[in-house]
C-alpha cells in the first residue's frame, strides 16, 4: 500500500445547516458542565424490558468471539409490546452518559436517554417508540471526565452523505436474486480455477459525461461496468473500499462507517443489486477491508467514548505515522469482536466473495514505518504485533469456516513466513497474497532500454526462486500508477509503437507466469494519464488503434488463461512451471512451459524482449509433435506488426534445450508467442 494521502479531519469541511432545534456539530466539547442526572422517560423505561443481547452474546462480545455483532448493536427497527419503534445500542464503557440526538428529538441531548446495560459489558441501549427506516441521529456521550462528544454510530448500515456526517436507520434486508452463482462460487473460487480481478474504484472508473464532477449511483455504474467486466473476460472484480469514508483523496481508505457501503453512490440495497448483477454475470466480487488504521475524525472511532476505545492508547501502537491515522487495538477483545464481525458482515449480508485485506505488514509489525526508540517491542523482544498476528489467524479461520468458497487476499509486501499457508500449520491463514517481489522486479524490467535487459535477466527469472511459497497473486495495482510514478503504458521505453509493444509483452507474461492475477483499471486499454482519484477514466482513448489494440488483446489474455487449464490447474505449485531456456541473455528471449494435470495439453511461451524480430529462432519443446500457435501479442488486431505462425509446425528430431525434440519458430519484436501441442 502507497502513502495515500493522509486523514482530513472532515468535519472541518463545510456543512449544510440542519433544519433543527440547535443541531451540534460533531466537535469535542471540552471543560463543560456534565449532562444533568436525567429522569427516565417513557422511552427509555421500555428499552429496560427489550434486548437483542443475549447472556451469550455477552460472554462472546467480551470474549473477542462474537461474529455476529451486526445482528444486535446499531439501530434496528423492530417491533415491542405491538409497538414498531428503533432499538438502539452502543458501546461506551467510559460513559457516564449517552443519548441518541437527531430527527427523532431536534437534536435534543436530554430527551432520549440510553440505559446502560447490569452487567458491565459498557453497553447502552435503548427502545423508541414510533422511530423508524430513514431517521438521522448520532450518540451524545459524556466522559466520566465529563468530556462530550457526538458521534455515528460504528455500526450504522447508511450515513449521510459527505460531508454531513450522522448515520441512519436503516436494514440490510434485500430479496438476492443470484442463488445460482452463490451455490455454485466454490468452483469460481477456488485455488486451481483460473483468477482475473479488476480492480475497481467506484468514484473515477467511469463519471457522469455530462457532468463530470457527478459519480454515478450503484446502478448506473452496474449498467455500464457489468456488460464491460463480461466483455473483457475477468473473472472477479475488486472494489477499493466502498465502506463509508468521509475523505475522498483517501480513496477509500480512511473509513468511519465499517458496517455500510458509501452512501455517495446509493443505498446498501443498491450496492447489493450492483453486486447481483456482477453474480448474475458469472463475476466474482472482492472486497478491499481496511483493518489497520482508521481516521480521526470526530464524528468516527477514534475516542470514541471520551478515551481510547478502539484504538491502542500508547501512541507508539496506536497512531500511525504514515497516514496520520489510528490503529486498532488488536488485543482488545471488544474490537477483535467488532473487526471479525465486520468482515463476516461483508459476505453475509452483501454476499461478497473474498476480502482482500489492506496493509497487513503494517499491522503485522511494531516497527512499521517508525525508527528506533519510537516503537515497544512485544514481550518476546520482537518486532511482531503478537495481537495482529493471531487476529489474522483468528479472521481466516472464521471466514473459511463460516464461508468455505471464499477467499482472503492479504496485501504483504514483506517476507513474513506463511501467509497464505494453514493456521493449523503455523500460517496465517489467507487464501492468497499479493507478490509485491514480481510486481517490484517486472516493472523496474520492462522500464530498461531493451538494449540493455540482457543485463538483468534474471529480475524475471528470480520470482520462480520463492514464487512457491505462497500462494501468490500477481498485482498491477493503483498503487503502480499514482504519485508521479506513469500510467503503465507510460512507464514503458520507445516510441508509442515500442510502448504498447512492450505492454502487450508484460501483460502476456503475467498471464502465462504461475499465479493469479489483478489489474487496474483503465491499464487494460493502455490508459495514459496518471489515476486521478477524482476524473473519471480516459474512455475516449478506445476511438484509437492503439488502445483499442490493447484492450483486445488483454480480452484475448483472459479467454486464453481461462481456457486453458495449464495456466490455472497448478498454479500455485512448482510442477505447474518449467524454465526451457533462460541462457539466451544477448537477444533477452525466455521460454518456460505451463503444464495442467494433463501434460498433453502443456503450453509453450516464447517472449521476445527486444524490438528484433527474430525467424527461424529454434526452441527445445517437451514431445514431439505438432505445434499451433494460440496466441501471439503482435497480431495486427491488437496493434502489432502482424509477425505470426500461422500454420503447424512440426518439431524436428534435433536435441535443443536439453529437449530431444525442437520447433523452428518465428518471434515477433517485442512479442510473446504461445504454442500448444496439436492432439
Amino acid at each position: 500500500m502507497a502513502k495515500r494521502t493522509p486523514a482530513s479531519d472532515s468535519d472541518q469541511a463545510p456543512k449544510a445547516p440542519r433544519k433543527t432545534k440547535a443541531a451540534p456539530q460533531p466537535t469535542l466539547v471540552t471543560n463543560q458542565t456534565p449532562a444533568p442526572e436525567t429522569p427516565l422517560t417513557a422511552q427509555a423505561v421500555v428499552s429496560g424490558l427489550y434486548s437483542r443481547f443475549t447472556d451469550f452474546d455477552i460472554h462472546l462480545f467480551g470474549a473477542g468471539k462474537h461474529h455476529r455483532l451486526y445482528e444486535k448493536f446499531g439501530s434496528h427497527v423492530v417491533e415491542h409490546n405491538g409497538v414498531t419503534g428503533t432499538y438502539f445500542a452502543v458501546w461506551a464503557p467510559s460513559a457516564r452518559y449517552v443519548s441518541v440526538i437527531g430527527d427523532l428529538n431536534g437534536w435534543d441531548r436530554g430527551s432520549h436517554t440510553m440505559n446502560v446495560r447490569w452487567d458491565g459489558s459498557g453497553i447502552w441501549e435503548l427502545f423508541v417508540p414510533n422511530a423508524g427506516s430513514g431517521l438521522t441521529y448520532k450518540y451524545y456521550i459524556v466522559h466520566e471526565s465529563g468530556r462530550e462528544v457526538e458521534k455515528g454510530d460504528p455500526y450504522a448500515h447508511l450515513w449521510e452523505v459527505p460531508p454531513l456526517t450522522a448515520s441512519k436507520v436503516w436494514d440490510t434486508y434485500y430479496e438476492w436474486n443470484d442463488a445460482e452463482w452463490m451455490q455454485n462460487r466454490a468452483a469460481k473460487n477456488a485455488l486451481n480455477a483460473p483468477y482475473s480481478v479488476y480492480e475497481v474504484h467506484l468514484s473515477s472508473w467511469k463519471r457522469d459525461p455530462g457532468n463530470p464532477d457527478r459519480e454515478l449511483s450503484y446502478g448506473e455504474i452496474a449498467d455500464a461496468l457489468v456488460p464491460y467486466v463480461q466483455e473483457m473476460g475477468f473473472t472477479h472484480v475488486e472494489f477499493m473500499p466502498i465502506m463509508q469514508y468521509p475523505y475522498a483523496p483517501s480513496w477509500g481508505y480512511q473509513i468511519t462507517g465499517y458496517y455500510a457501503p458509501s452512501s455517495r453512490f446509493g443505498s446498501p440495497q443498491e450496492f447489493m443489486r450492483l453486486i447481483e448483477r456482477l453474480h448474475q454475470a458469472g463475476v466474482g466480487v472482492i472486497l478491499d477491508w481496511v483493518p489497520s488504521h482508521f481516521p480521526g475524525d470526530a464524528h468516527g472511532l477514534y475516542e470514541f467514548d471520551g478515551s481510547h476505545l478502539y484504538e491502542y492508547p500508547d501512541p507508539r501502537k496506536g497512531y500511525h505515522p504514515d497516514w496520520k491515522s489510528y490503529i486498532f487495538n488488536y488485543g482488545r477483545p471488544e474490537v477483535r469482536s467488532f473487526l471479525l464481525s465486520n468482515a463476516l458482515f461483508w459476505l453475509d449480508r452483501c454476499h461478497a466473495d473474498g476480502l482482500r485485506v489492506d496493509a497487513v505488514a503494517s499491522m503485522l509489525y511494531l516497527d512499521y514505518s517508525r525508527n528506533a526508540g519510537e516503537w515497544e517491542p512485544n514481550m518476546f523482544g520482537g518486532r511482531e504485533n503478537l495481537d495482529a498476528i493471531s487476529l489474522f489467524k483468528e479472521l481466516n479461520e472464521a471466514v473459511y469456516k463460516e464461508f468455505p468458497d471464499t477467499q482472503t487476499i492479504a496485501e504483504e509486501s514483506t517476507a513474513f513466513p506463511g501467509v497464505s499457508r494453514p493456521v493449523y500449520t503455523g500460517g496465517l491463514g489467507f487464501g492468497m497474497k499479493w507478490m509485491m517481489g514480481w510486481m517490484n522486479d517486472t516493472l523496474r524490467y520492462f522500464q530498461r532500454d531493451p538494449a540493455f535487459r540482457k543485463f538483468h535477466q534474471d529480475e524475471l527469472t528470480f520470482s520462480t526462486v520463492y514464487g512457491y511459497t505462497e500462494n501468490f497473486m500477481l498485482p498491477l495495482s493503483h498503487d503502480e500508477v499514482v504519485y508521479g510514478k506513469k500510467s503503465l503504458v507510460s512507464k514503458m521505453p520507445g516510441d508509442e509503437w515500442q510502448q504498447f509493444a512492450n505492454l502487450r509483452l508484460l501483460f502476456s507474461y503475467m498471464f502465462t507466469h504461475s499465479g493469479t492475477k489483478l489489474l487496474f483499471m483503465g491499464a487494460e486499454f493502455g490508459q495514459t494519464a496518471e489515476w486521478k482519484f477524482d476524473t473519471s477514466l480516459d474512455w475516449h482513448l478506445l476511438d484509437y488503434a492503439p488502445h483499442k489494440g490493447m484492450a483486445e488483446c488483454v480480452k484475448a489474455l483472459n479467454k486464453l488463461y481461462r481456457t486453458e487449464p495449464a495456466l490455472f490447474d497448478r498454479t500455485f505449485t512448482e510442477d505447474g512451471f518449467e524454465w526451457i531456456d533462460t541462457s539466451d541473455r544477448e537477444n533477452s528471449i525466455l521460454t518456460y512451459a505451463r503444464k495442467g494435470h494433463h501434460p498433453e495439453v502443456s503450453l509453450i511461451v516464447v517472449l521476445n524482449m527486444t524490438p528484433i524480430p527474430r525467424t527461424d529462432y529454434r526452441i527445445g519443446v517437451p514431445t514431439a509433435g505438432t505445434y499451433v500457435e494460440i496466441f501471439n501479442s503482435d497480431a495486427r488486431e491488437f496493434y502489432g506488426s502482424g509477425v505470426l505462425n500461422p500454420q503447424p509446425m512440426a518439431s524436428e528430431g534435433e536435441p535443443w534445450h536439453g529437449k530431444t525434440n525442437s520447433l523452428l519458430i518465428n518471434i515477433p519484436p517485442l512479442g510473446a508467442v504461445v504454442l500448444k501441442a496439436k492432439a
